[in-house]
């Protein structure tokens, strides 16, 4: 929006009044709390303890924050470190639960030369695709996640994985190859 401040102008300005912060957490706290849940994150109250240590992480940090690179980004790899840690530490397996954008995706996973109509007719319930990119690899799942629900440009992916601009490419179409292996046999894409 015209005359909003950017991401970096907050962090500038909060390094100097810490009240400003609070900009950064009412920006990010809706989009960084449906990150984590597609993420996996099933409980509200996990979820808003993830995010209460992004907010202090990246509080605390904002001295080490590179302005040339996108905050965004930043803050949601941050999210990303927290989301993978709370996984570990209660060595628990996602529970992934997807709202009504999943058809964007469904659209990127259908074979350029299958039959559209015939495809149209079996349509892939949201726990169908849950439930397949519940089972799939964790880089996997987190790459289809940013890239086609929280709408990240490749740029921005690599950045919040820290892999290679190249990798990133790679990981999406191994990704969609692994989620259309997970899929309910008799759904045809």
């Amino acid at each position: 929006m015209p005359g909003e401040p950017t991401d970096e102008e907050i962090v500038r300005r909060t390094i100097a009044e810490k009240d400003a912060f609070a900009q950064l957490i009412s920006r990010y706290e809706a989009k960084l709390g449906r990150y984590l849940e597609r993420l996996g994150v099933g409980v509200r109250e996990d979820r808003e303890d993830i995010l209460q240590n992004v907010f202090i992480k990246a509080y605390r940090n904002l001295n080490s924050f590179d302005p040339a690179l996108s905050f965004s980004s930043w803050i949601y790899r941050i999210a990303h470190n927290e989301a993978m840690s709370f996984f570990r530490a209660r060595r628990a397996r996602p529970q992934v639960v997807l709202s009504e954008d999943s058809e964007f995706l469904m659209s990127e996973l259908r074979d350029e030369h299958a039959d559209s109509a015939g495809a149209a007719e079996r349509r892939l319930s949201r726990e169908e695709l849950s439930r397949a990119l519940a089972v799939i690899d964790s880089h996997y799942r987190e790459v289809l996640i940013l890239r086609f629900f929280d709408d990240r440009s490749y740029t921005e992916i690599s950045d919040i994985l820290q892999v290679p601009l190249g990798t990133v490419s790679t990981l999406i179409y191994r990704a969609k190859r692994a989620l259309r292996a997970a899929l309910p046999k008799t759904f045809s894409l």
